[in-house]
């Protein structure tokens, strides 16, 4: 058997479109989706919710359009977002009309939904005037009557022929800014939907386990499907679909790409599960860290560790690391190496001061850099 180098991710080569300003396939970086919950006819609460998302990291974002009302409220959401807006559409081929000439960036359709040819074709002359591109999105909850009859059951062959069905119907309207998504609940159907779709199409491929349930549970189902397929090079989109706010989507799909050296965002915290040894609440601490370090953009480590056993290690390894110590004192790392030490009570609020600290830093380094490639 052969054994693939254990870093090694070779990206499958897809063609780029672009979601509004944001290239999506190609040699573009994963972008990272979710979807609003708020009623879109709610252009306030829906506006407050893509704002949260937008400070999580989102490139991408989509609202539901069911009715005529919530295609007008888009027009008001478009204009607020900072981020391309997605169109979710399904059976209604005039809400794709209307949410293109509201401004959205992509229509998520499925053509064979909408009707007849002629529909299809004035769905497409409504993308290609407003510059939309479209998401095709197949699921196996949805799959339609005729290849369920055919398969049986939702399976990675019934998946891949809808899609295939979908895109000529695309294709045929002399259409080509798609990306394609083959969703299933059952994280081994979807991966094998898609591996079987990577080798077919050349269109960027826009991945997720759908209905994948709660935070945790879903994080969990959502990493191994989403993670396999980028750990083989396929994907140049996700979106993790969980039963949690959107915002949370966002941040467990940064930490699938973070896990995987795709991208990096905010702070990569390595910490231990804690034991008998430590000398401080491990556990109680990170969550802390976690939760008041959110607003670090800047990619940088970050190592808390109970105690000296494997702590000096990764502290190493880190830009800033704490180890526990005797006495309620414990050693501050910093680029590696130790610096100082610090107290219990005071230890939260110092290592939030220093992480953002080194962002700053970093931050104004990477201005200095660009600055100077551009003299």
């Amino acid at each position: 058997m052969s054994i693939r180098p254990w870093r090694d991710i070779t990206r499958r080569q897809s063609r780029q479109i672009m979601v509004g300003n944001v290239p999506v396939g190609g040699d573009a970086p994963v972008t990272v989706q979710t979807m609003t919950n708020t009623l879109t006819t709610d252009v306030k609460g829906t506006i407050d919710q893509i704002r949260r998302c937008e400070e999580a990291g989102v490139d991408i974002i989509r609202v539901s359009c069911p009715d005529e009302e919530s295609t007008v409220a888009l027009k008001q959401i478009v204009r607020a977002a900072r981020v391309p807006i997605v169109a979710d559409i399904h059976f209604h081929y005039k809400r794709a009309l209307e949410a293109a000439d509201a401004g959205a960036a992509c229509l998520r359709i499925n053509p064979g939904n909408i009707g007849s040819a002629a529909r299809v074709q004035e769905v497409v002359n409504a993308a290609k005037a407003n510059g939309c591109a479209i998401r095709i999105g197949v699921n196996g909850g949805s799959l339609e009557k005729d290849l369920l009859e055919k398969y049986g059951e939702p399976c990675p062959e019934a998946l891949v022929e809808s899609a295939l069905d979908h895109i000529k119907l695309l294709q045929d309207a002399d259409f080509h800014e798609y990306k394609v998504a083959v969703k299933a609940s059952d994280q081994f159907l979807a991966v094998a939907a898609y591996q079987q779709l990577a080798e077919v199409v050349d269109c960027p491929l826009h991945l997720g386990i759908t209905e994948a349930g709660g935070l945790i549970a879903g994080t969990v189902k959502s990493a191994i499907g989403i993670g396999s397929l980028l750990w083989f090079g396929i994907g140049d989109t996700i979106r993790v679909s969980l039963s949690a706010e959107p915002e949370e989507e966002v941040r467990v799909g940064y930490e699938i790409l973070k896990a995987l050296g795709i991208r990096t965002r905010g702070v990569r915290v390595v910490s231990c599960p804690s034991c008998a040894r430590q000398g401080f609440d491990v556990i109680r601490t990170v969550e802390k860290l976690e939760d008041r370090l959110k607003h670090i953009s800047t990619p940088l480590s970050l190592s808390v560790l109970g105690c000296v056993v494997n702590g000096p290690g990764e502290a190493r390894e880190t830009d800033i690391g704490v180890t526990g110590g005797g006495n309620g004192k414990h050693m501050i790392y910093l680029s590696g190496v130790t610096d100082h030490t610090i107290d219990d009570d005071a230890m939260v609020d110092h290592v939030v001061k220093l992480v953002e600290a080194k962002a700053a830093e970093m931050e104004a380094a990477k201005a200095a850099a660009e600055v100077q490639a551009a003299e």
